[in-house]
């Protein structure tokens, strides 16, 4: 898994969910060194991405040499919060309590926006159905965002959502993962690796 690169909000410290931002000059270049990377140690069978040109750039810049055709996964996007898109992190917890109510209550979503429990369902559904897809020794990229990813760790490695606490994502950060095709728990190999971003952090 990897997370797209840099777009103006992470700066910010702004949620884009929804928001459908570009890459910034910094996450053009993050993407490229972890293509380089890619090209020297996976052969990779597919390139999977969220919708969000973010992600679908960070993916062409990331996989410009595989064979695979990119296919789009509505799945795989980031979780939106409605009607509060664009606002601070701060002011999310500060003004609404965001993510102690995210929580606490697995289908209580913001204003127009989704749940923490609608999330995960559809990123396990989403994941699964691309390992599925594959044998078990082909290695495949899904691009997608911070929030979702951290979800479906939850999900997926410790079978509860609410786990999406434990993970940061840095921007063009590789996440190994090897799914459970019974169900069970994932196994997470590697986590937020950044090494191929240097010296360009």
């Amino acid at each position: 898994m990897l997370r797209h690169g840099q777009i103006l909000a992470n700066k910010l410290g702004r949620w884009h969910g929804s928001t459908d931002t570009p890459l910034t000059v910094r996450g053009r270049w993050q993407a490229y060194l972890t293509g380089r990377y890619l090209d020297r140690q996976e052969n990779l069978a597919a390139v999977y991405t969220s919708p969000l040109q973010r992600c679908r750039h960070t993916a062409a810049l990331a996989a410009p040499k595989s064979k695979a055709q990119h296919q789009v996964v509505e799945g795989i996007a980031e979780m939106s919060v409605g009607d509060w898109e664009d606002m601070r992190f701060s002011e999310l917890n500060a003004e609404h309590n965001l993510i102690k109510r995210l929580n606490d209550n697995l289908d209580w979503a913001p204003p127009n926006g989704e749940a923490l429990g609608t999330v995960a369902k559809r990123m396990r559904q989403s994941l699964e159905a691309i390992s599925a897809a594959h044998s078990d020794d082909e290695t495949v990229l899904v691009v997608s965002h911070g929030a979702a990813m951290a979800v479906a760790l939850g999900e997926l490695v410790h079978q509860q959502p609410t786990g999406w606490m434990r993970y940061h994502f840095e921007n063009c950060s590789l996440t190994q993962l090897r799914l459970d095709p019974t169900g069970g728990a994932a196994e997470l190999i590697d986590f937020n690796n950044c090494a191929h971003r240097k010296p360009f952090s």
